[in-house]
């Protein structure tokens, strides 16, 4: 092909979501201009060679070693447009290896030459990276009010589709992890509107990662699965290693309703693709009564934080703590260890005081209140309690509300008032029920009275009886199951079996042809970038390059089966799971047609996913009779 062909093949792929294919038409292109003597077009192609792999694989080994090439054929040129990609692809490869100081400089740099000589990713991305610096360094209002300017300048149309997409990303995940959800929404609702325009590439996914963040916070939690889900179909060809964001979501949202297989089938996979699961599979553990697992998980997270380039977490710093921090928090109720309850509460308060936002001021108001609950004033803990639950309030978290007004009924009683105590829970209970959650935190358990319900089959259609009255279900596939469940609770069913599969169907390939070639050619960059470490003796770049290797090689092994044939994906098992799934809900939702009030226990108690249960609420306990 011409250039001018191969470069609009290399846009025109990216834009269809074709990563790998707009990878090998720029290298193609890098090669074309190469044999051709043409040094300028080369450098530059091989620069937006860097520029992608930077964006959307994480992996900075390749990177640094197309920068290197690049830098080799510029030689001793003037700065020009060149030179200002290489400066924001050097600013963010250092702030990703965790050395702000080193960004610094090379990002005012890509402003500067971005803006001398036009170049979209250079001032775009640089005005984000010098933002993010000076919110890392404690100037939180001056990174903001930089994030403003800039989506403003996003919504003008200054930049390129490309340029955009990636910053409207990076805006909200800053706003996210600072805790400025209020911030998060409006920045979402725009790049919502935006992407339906001149949006491409990985925008979609991303955007939905974005959205389903916002609504595990503000539910409701099946929307927020399906948003979940939908991101991680979009992002699958995209983001390689950061595939393990939009499956963290994915388990964060599970997790809050109840779903414990599939939110630990997606925290696994998560971490297989060398993405931190935490604190969501400590949070798991706790939910399945491993107190003490769930304690050393978290614990050691936070010892030792995954070191991997990360966008859309802070890569650095405390931010990245305050997850981890509020777990143990939680963690520690249910251990009864009062000391690491106060450690959390303290270095919650101790980040909140440099990085002030409502909704970090919750998390630490919410720790505060568990240490003091376990502590030696019990009562004490109603103020912080209550101030989290007006925050949480404040920002439309109903959640997050919910939990924090269930430890404010346990320091009601703490205090000995069980009439704000039960106000507490019976608003708690329906603020869960609104969200679609089905199970509650284990540190915040209660007791009521017993009572009983009955589902009993009657020719071709069900009796359901409950609180003294009686209404009659039909012959459902989904009351059929939900009988299964009710009469073995706590019982874990997997849908293979609920729904009779007993062959399982080929699958999709994991990696396609095309996307494995592209991993060994990774492959080959990263090892030229090892061979540059170990000359200049330089052993955290050798140590950042291993992980790259690592990674790559355990994608390769994960891809290919015995005799060298390409792993695929399981379908039945997949199908199984929304089959049961979709049968269930219907009947929960003809239940609670006639019993709202056994609807709501139902939806919160009965679980879904991989395996199936029936959890009885502890807040509410209820004794099925179940004929069958």
């Amino acid at each position: 092909m011409a250039p001018d062909e191969l470069e609009r093949q290399a846009l025109e792929r990216y834009a269809a979501g074709d990563l790998e294919g707009a990878l090998a038409a720029w290298e193609q292109l890098y090669d074309d201009h190469l044999a051709a003597g043409d040094t300028l077009p080369a450098a530059r192609a091989g620069a937006l060679v860097a520029l992608n792999l930077l964006c959307e694989t994480g992996l900075l080994a390749p990177v640094r070693g197309w920068v290197a090439r690049v830098r080799r054929l510029l030689g001793d040129a003037g700065p020009g447009p060149v030179h200002a990609l290489l400066a924001i692809i050097g600013a963010y490869e250092r702030l990703l290896s965790g050395d702000p100081d080193g960004a610094l400089a090379p990002a005012r740099e890509a402003v500067g030459l971005g803006e001398e000589f036009g170049v979209d990713p250079a001032r775009g991305l640089g005005r984000v990276a010098l933002a993010r610096l000076a919110i890392h360094r404690g100037d939180i209002e001056e990174g903001i009010d930089q994030l403003d300017e800039l989506a403003v300048d996003l919504a003008a149309g200054s930049f390129d589709p490309l340029t955009t997409g990636n910053v409207y990303c990076e805006l909200i995940c800053a706003a996210l992890w600072l805790g400025r959800h209020d911030r998060a929404r409006e920045w979402t609702d725009v790049m919502e509107r935006w992407r339906h325009g001149p949006a491409f590439g990985a925008t979609h996914g991303r955007c939905r990662v974005h959205r389903a963040e916002l609504l595990r916070l503000s539910g409701p939690a099946a929307a927020a699965e399906e948003e979940a889900l939908a991101a991680c179909v979009e992002l699958r060809p995209w983001l390689r290693r950061e595939y393990g964001w939009p499956l963290v979501e994915l388990g964060n949202v599970r997790l809050r309703r109840g779903d414990l297989d599939g939110a630990e089938a997606a925290f696994r996979e998560a971490h297989d693709h060398a993405w931190s699961p935490q604190p969501g599979l400590a949070l798991l553990r706790l939910a399945r009564g491993d107190v003490a697992g769930a304690a050393a998980m978290v614990r050691d997270e936070i010892a030792h934080p995954m070191d991997v380039p990360w966008k859309e977490r802070p890569p650095f710093g405390d931010l990245r703590l305050v997850p981890l921090l509020a777990a143990q928090a939680e963690i520690a109720v249910a251990a009864a260890d009062p000391a690491a309850a106060e450690h959390a509460a303290a270095e919650l308060e101790r980040i909140v005081a440099r990085y002030p936002s409502a909704g970090l001021r919750a998390e630490a108001a919410l720790a505060r209140a568990r240490a003091s609950l376990i502590g030696a004033d019990p009562a004490g803990a109603v103020g912080p309690a209550r101030t989290a639950v007006v925050a949480w309030a404040d920002l439309d978290a109903p959640y997050d509300a919910a939990c924090a007004r269930l430890l404010l009924a346990r320091a009601h009683r703490a205090g000995g008032d069980d009439d704000l105590a039960r106000l507490e829970e019976d608003a708690a209970a329906s603020a869960f029920a609104a969200f679609g959650a089905t199970v509650r935190p284990v540190e915040e358990a209660g007791a009521l009275t017993p009572r009983t319900a009955s589902l009993v089959r009657e020719g071709d259609r069900w009796r359901l009886g409950y609180d003294g009255a009686v209404a009659w279900l039909p012959d459902l596939k989904g009351v059929r199951l939900l009988a299964v469940l009710l009469a073995g609770p706590g019982r874990e069913f997997p849908a293979l079996d609920l729904a009779g599969a007993g062959v399982v169907e080929p699958g999709l390939p994991v990696l396609d042809e095309e996307a494995r070639a592209s991993y060994r050619r990774r492959l080959g960059e990263v090892e030229e970038d090892l061979a540059e470490a170990a000359r200049d003796h330089d052993e955290a770049r050798r140590q950042l390059a291993e992980r790259d290797r690592d990674y790559l090689l355990a994608e390769l092994a994960g891809a290919v089966g015995l005799g060298g044939r390409a792993r695929v994906t399981g379908a039945t098992a997949e199908r199984a799971r929304t089959s049961v799934t979709r049968s269930l809900r219907y009947a929960l939702a003809r239940v609670a047609q006639v019993h709202p009030e056994l609807g709501g226990h139902l939806r919160r108690a009965v679980r879904t996913g991989t395996c199936c249960s029936y959890v009885p609420d502890p807040v509410v306990p209820l004794t099925w009779e179940v004929v069958t």
